[in-house]
């Protein structure tokens, strides 16, 4: 039987909001000219707020028509809030919902939110708080209803540094073709995305000879030494052939993944599923000029380790998983693990020595 031993869960709260007039400000980058036959082109938008003079123009295509920085008044006792007002327009009609993606560092008392309205200033849509409070920068994504919507804010707390940008795709329609005996998974592909995200199971499930649990769900801390890793344990009536884990992980060094201990062994890092190189979230890290620059992840990626028969055992096993070396913190997810077992319709080949 198996089970979870490191369980905890997240509070997300609303905010009220208040929305203001625009103000271009010269804390964001100016716009750059508008690139010829850009209509239906994605959007990346610069929302660091960088000085005026490090600052250059960005292109972005014509239904972009502004982004600016509003001032949001606040009541006595309430926190200040910094609003960023991007102004759309739909280049085409049958164009109705916009994939957005927002990359920030994800504090627990700075998480932003989505607010999309109309031209008389009526709410069309609202996010919940983004982020999980993890204090490390991460990137989250919302599609957004665009019958009607003019204007989308992204409010934050505090003075908005922790905002640094936001990628826009226009999203189109297809007819999707999925087993039904398979799990259910999400099958709206997101720009750049390698894989669907990951889901732990609710509950232990065998399918042709192979056992998948879940052995936490919930967003965990994790950093580079023992004493800070996610340690887990698990039950075995019998020894399977071999076992997989698998789980989300937050912020990475591409170049140095996460390292899995079963039973006190180490049996190595675990394999990353990429995305395209082109991907907004690749952040890079340059010590120096000479030393070439180190890659971070800002989202969440999928980890997998194969592990073998031999480093599991009849009765209680322990899983230990730490950060990648000079990895200072990091965070897993959806953490599972596959057992496959012999079944009577096994494929195998008997080799004999020659």
């Amino acid at each position: 039987m198996l089970f979870r031993v490191i369980a905890f869960s997240l509070l997300l709260l609303a905010v009220p909001s208040t929305r203001g007039q625009d103000i271009l400000s010269d804390a964001l980058p100016d716009k750059a000219p508008k690139p010829t036959g850009s209509n239906f082109e994605s959007a990346w938008l610069d929302l660091r707020q960088t000085a005026a003079a490090n600052s250059k123009p960005q292109a972005t295509p014509d239904w972009v028509e502004a982004v600016s920085i509003v001032p949001s008044t606040t009541a006595p006792g309430v926190a200040a809030q910094t609003v960023f007002r991007i102004r759309l327009n739909r280049p085409k009609a049958d164009f109705q919902v916009l994939f957005f993606r927002l990359f920030f560092d994800d504090k627990p008392e700075q998480k932003p939110r989505l607010i999309a309205w109309d031209e008389s200033g009526t709410v069309v849509m609202q996010s919940g708080p983004l982020g999980s409070g993890i204090n490390l920068p991460t990137s989250e994504s919302i599609m957004v209803p665009m019958v009607g919507v003019s204007t989308i804010d992204v409010e934050v707390p505090g003075d908005g540094k922790t905002i640094r940008g936001a990628y826009l795709d226009w999203m189109a329609s297809a007819e999707v073709l999925h087993p039904i005996s398979a799990e259910h998974r999400d099958l709206i592909p997101e720009p750049f995305a390698a894989m669907s995200p990951l889901h732990a199971p609710v509950q232990d499930s065998e399918r042709l000879g192979t056992v998948t649990a879940s052995l936490a769900p919930e967003t965990i801390r994790i950093g580079a030494s023992v004493e800070q890793g996610a340690a887990f344990q698990f039950g075995l009536e019998s020894q399977p052939l071999m076992a997989l884990l698998s789980f989300e992980v937050a912020s990475p060094n591409i170049e140095s993944p996460p390292e899995v201990f079963v039973n006190g062994e180490s049996v190595g890092v675990v394999a990353l599923t990429m995305p395209d190189l082109a991907d907004p979230a690749y952040r890079g890290e340059a010590a120096s000029l000479v030393r070439p620059m180190r890659f971070q992840y800002t989202g969440w990626l999928r980890a997998q380790k194969l592990v073998p028969a031999a480093n599991l055992k009849v009765g209680t096993n322990d899983v230990l998983i730490i950060g990648g070396a000079g990895t200072p913190a990091s965070a897993i997810r959806a953490t599972q693990i596959q057992l496959k077992y012999l079944w009577d319709k096994t494929d195998y080949q008997l080799q004999t020595d020659r």
